[in-house]
């Protein structure tokens, strides 16, 4: 993963736990305390990062990946992304729709990148079915927190389920229901 995705655990941390809960977290997780966001490191780093932060929570993994996706979220919007946000959708159904063009955008200027894909069927109850393929696994809390955070941009509160999960099919299936807040 590329050093941005680390940048933004630290921050994570940083704004909820302080300065010294980092420092402890990034040598528990044998890993450094400073990334540069555009080097590539390798996933084994941030997996470390994110079990370290969880213990340090004493919060299952999922917890942790779930509010690491709602940060993400909120990270990259400050971090300049803010207006590929704005161009991505105003509805999480029309940003996840797009999501995929958002990452084919990113990857230029992240060549190493390897963002999973998102494909989205519509629902007649107004709710949509979200498949989410990646080359990492056990990151579907992650797609959940990630929606979330998506609603918080979009001003909509979202439900998830997960219906579907990876050793099923090759992929995780949400159903998500979005409303405005």
């Amino acid at each position: 993963m590329y050093g941005l995705v680390n940048q933004a655990v630290a921050d994570l941390v940083r704004s909820t736990f302080g300065e010294d809960a980092w420092s402890e977290i990034a040598e528990k997780a044998d890993a450094d305390e400073e990334y540069l966001p555009m080097d590539p490191y390798p996933d084994a780093v941030t997996y470390r990062l994110v079990a370290a932060v969880s213990a340090h929570a004493e919060a299952e993994p999922a917890a942790g990946l779930e509010s690491f996706g709602e940060h993400w979220t909120r990270f990259t919007g400050r971090e300049g992304y803010g207006s590929l946000f704005d161009q991505t959708g105003r509805t999480v159904r029309e940003f996840v729709g797009n999501l995929n063009r958002l990452h084919a955008q990113v990857k230029l200027g992240f060549p190493e990148l390897t963002p999973p894909r998102f494909d989205v069927l519509d629902r007649e109850d107004g709710s949509f079915e979200l498949r989410y393929y990646s080359e990492r696994e056990g990151l579907a809390p992650m797609v959940v927190g990630l929606l979330r955070g998506i609603g918080q941009h979009t001003a909509e509160v979202v439900e998830v389920s997960q219906v579907g999960h990876r050793a099923d099919d090759g992929h995780d299936t949400f159903i998500v229901r979005a409303r405005p807040v």
